[in-house]
């Protein structure tokens, strides 16, 4: 399914890629597909707090990446996280770069800056996304949250932003349909971004 990468980079100077979504609205869907199908190289801002937490041999739980981000931007600024992604996007060679991941406004404000930056905002029905995350087991304790406990992680501080930003995006995906409804729209929007 991978296209061949040098005919991306003769036609397209690089495109950065905001995904922004609520718990199991199908970010990580998209980005795998973009990484696929496009060759996108991907910086999420989960990963920087799932390497703290293995560093200080913590349980890779969403509560504790939860409770992790808002006390390192608590003490070291809202904006500390995404700084690290614009660092490590800045570094990138690659022609198509996804950061998966923005949940509050201070994430898009140096994303923001960068050219070519446009966001991607993935919506699905909240039932929906408690049905997929039991499915998907990213974290250990995806498969036995409650429907209670999904919907107080819906509410967490660290989510609550979500909707703000995304009404801001540049596209909106309906994630509620079918993959192959999800990958069409997602084509058409990428190759309008890279113009194939």
């Amino acid at each position: 399914m991978k296209t061949n990468n040098n005919s991306i980079d003769s036609i397209v100077t690089q495109q950065v890629i905001g995904i922004i979504g609520e718990i199991a609205a199908g970010k990580t869907t998209v980005t795998k597909y973009l990484e696929e199908k496009y060759g996108a190289v991907t910086y999420r801002f989960s990963d920087m707090l799932r390497d703290i937490l293995a560093r200080l041999y913590l349980e890779n739980r969403r509560h504790n990446m939860q409770t992790l981000s808002t006390c390192l931007r608590q003490n070291f600024g809202d904006d500390l996280m995404s700084k690290v992604i614009v660092a490590d996007v800045k570094k990138s060679k690659e022609r198509i770069i996804i950061t998966e991941g923005i949940r509050r406004p201070s994430d898009a404000v140096y994303l923001r800056e960068l050219p070519n930056f446009h966001i991607i905002s993935v919506t699905s029905d909240i039932k929906l996304r408690h049905q997929r995350l039991g499915e998907r087991r990213e974290n250990p304790d995806d498969s036995t949250t409650t429907w209670e406990q999904f919907v107080r992680q819906n509410n967490q501080e660290s989510e609550q932003k979500i909707k703000e930003i995304a009404s801001q995006a540049d596209f909106t995906l309906d994630n509620n349909g079918s993959l192959e409804n999800l990958y069409r729209e997602l084509d058409k929007i990428i190759c309008g971004l890279i113009g194939v």
